[in-house]
């Protein structure tokens, strides 16, 4: 089964990272390289990737006329995807194993960091009952 796990925040969340000392943020770095690392040699990993700081995101919708039609910047309390891991798991809870282990990423000071993680299934179609 395919899961995506992904690490969610607020802006002010962002702000707060963006502030941390230069060793803190190469630790936090070091530490998911490491992660991604091991899911690999464990056998699980399919992808992952960090995504661009909230300041650059924007909401799109089509127009009346097909024509893009944009939410600007975040506001503060608005949550955005910071980034993602898909993995190849047995079940949902080694899906939560691996997500609880991305959530213990150090933070200032070595603390773990307690990071949102949500985890959801991928599907690979629609479900029976839509079909």
């Amino acid at each position: 089964m395919r899961f995506i796990l992904m690490m969610t925040g607020k802006k002010s969340d962002w702000d707060a990272f963006m502030k941390w000392s230069k060793s803190d943020l190469q630790a936090h770095v070091a530490f998911m390289q490491k992660f991604s690392q091991e899911l690999k040699d464990e056998g699980v990993f399919v992808a992952t990737h960090g995504l661009a700081a909230p300041d650059q995101a924007l909401v799109v919708r089509a127009g009346s006329k097909g024509e893009p039609v944009t939410d600007g910047i975040f506001p503060e309390s608005k949550e955005f995807l910071a980034g993602f891991w898909i993995v190849d798991v047995e079940n949902a809870e080694q899906a939560y194993q691996v997500a609880a282990r991305a959530s213990a990423a150090p933070g200032p000071g070595g603390a773990p960091a307690r990071i949102p993680i949500e985890v959801r299934e991928v599907m690979s179609t629609a479900p029976k009952e839509w079909l």
